[in-house]
């Protein structure tokens, strides 16, 4: 059966969430948005194209931080309305320099610091 981008379910400005995973390890990298054009060009290119809400235009990770995300797999959640990109990360996937986005933890109340910037 052939994908159709088309037939994900997009919030009303026409955006899915996309999940960044490491392939490897299975670690969550980070979220971003999409639109059906971003998901085309990140299945075409393998290398994944988010859509940047703030600047109204793609952005292809890496693309100028040399940070790539090269897309082994893409999986579509049970509601079609959340996307997983299983992916090979070079370097850190957060603009923070660190490997995940996710570097904050909420413990007994406190914020807690994971990990650090990566060298």
């Amino acid at each position: 059966m052939s994908f159709d981008p088309e037939s994900l379910t997009y919030d009303d400005r026409g955006l899915i969430p996309a999940i960044a995973q490491d392939h490897e390890t299975g670690e969550v990298l980070m979220m971003a948005w999409m639109n059906a054009e971003a998901v085309r060009k990140t299945l075409e290119d393998r290398r994944v194209t988010y859509w940047s809400r703030s600047r109204q235009s793609f952005w292809i990770k890496g693309e100028t931080s040399g940070h790539v995300q090269e897309l082994v797999d893409l999986r579509v959640d049970c509601d079609r309305d959340c996307l997983l990109a299983v992916v090979k990360q070079t370097g850190p996937a957060c603009h923070t320099n660190r490997r995940s986005c996710f570097y904050t933890s909420v413990t007994g109340g406190e914020e807690v610091e994971l990990m650090q910037p990566m060298e």
